[in-house]
């Protein structure tokens, strides 16, 4: 018995809007930059949920270069985060203002 497609909709919107309430919620930046990636996780999910659904291999062929750039993503983002936690000793984005003019 195989798995209906809208189950894997609902979760991966559910997922997704989990991360967009995180982010926009959330002060801290390392639990802001988790939600990001708890979104690109939904949308991997989805991707994969439909390519299975139809039959071709495109969608995951696509998910593994997303999880590619989204590595890089995390190597930077954690770089920047931690270089600004030694500058300011807080990873709260609301006194992270060092790039404003």
């Amino acid at each position: 018995m195989e798995v209906p497609i809208s189950y894997y909709v609902i979760l991966s919107a559910l997922l997704f809007s989990i991360g967009v309430a995180g982010v926009l919620i959330r002060r801290n930046a390392i639990v802001i930059f988790m939600c990001i990636e708890l979104m690109l996780n939904a949308v991997n999910l989805l991707f994969v949920a439909f390519s299975k659904h139809h039959g071709a291999g495109e969608g995951q062929v696509f998910v593994f270069f997303v999880m590619a750039v989204a590595a890089a993503e995390v190597a930077v983002g954690l770089a920047i985060i931690i270089a600004l936690f030694r500058n300011r000793e807080t990873v709260d984005v609301g006194e992270l203002n060092i790039l404003k003019f």
